[in-house]
């Protein structure tokens, strides 16, 4: 903790500008992955129960089921698949950014390591006398950069990836339903 704060206060605008950066994509990947983490699993539960009632014969799923809005407007398998089709896109929302954050922070991070140790190298040129006992502290603190870029990236593409699975098991269970819906006699198959 004591070499992050060392890094920020000597490292110049850049370095500041780093963290900055680095630190609202954590921020940023924290939220994402609680707010959707929550709203898939409540979702995931609402379907749950409107795929156990479609499995005891009844048609009348959940009134909170995605596909209770496509059976008031008239079912069709196409409807039900547009359905679907508007489900996915919202269960995946926000999927996108965890990517980007996952990808691109460990370059910011190294940018900033990159900028740190031409600034080391460019003060040890104006200096008398440069040995090991000088530059490896100054090189260790430059790469503290793109560990923090590590550090960010590693959260955010593991809720991406579980987030990205939770999407999909969703969209299984939602076909299941629509599939259930489509076997039934009365059904029209457009």
């Amino acid at each position: 903790m004591e070499l992050l704060f060392t890094y920020i206060t000597s490292g110049g605008i850049i370095s500041t500008l780093v963290f900055i950066w680095l630190s609202i994509y954590f921020i940023l990947t924290v939220w994402v992955w609680l707010s959707r983490y929550l709203t898939l699993n409540k979702w995931e539960s609402i379907e749950k129960k409107s795929l156990e009632i479609l499995l005891h014969g009844s048609r009348n799923i959940s009134r909170d089921s995605i596909l209770s809005r496509c059976l008031a407007s008239g079912s069709t398998y196409n409807t039900l698949a547009i359905c679907k089709s508007v489900a996915e896109k919202k269960a995946t929302t926000s999927l996108s950014i965890l990517s980007v954050i996952s990808s691109t922070a460990p370059f910011i991070g190294l940018f900033g390591t990159i900028v740190s140790i031409l600034n080391t190298f460019s003060q040890l040129g104006n200096a008398q006398t440069a040995s090991l006992t000088v530059i490896a502290p100054a090189i260790s603190e430059a790469l503290v950069a793109t560990a923090a870029g590590i550090f960010v990236a590693i959260p955010a593409y593991s809720a991406h990836v579980l987030l990205k699975r939770k999407a999909y098991e969703l969209m299984n269970m939602i076909q299941r339903e629509i599939e259930l819906l489509s076997s039934d006699d009365n059904f029209y198959n457009g």
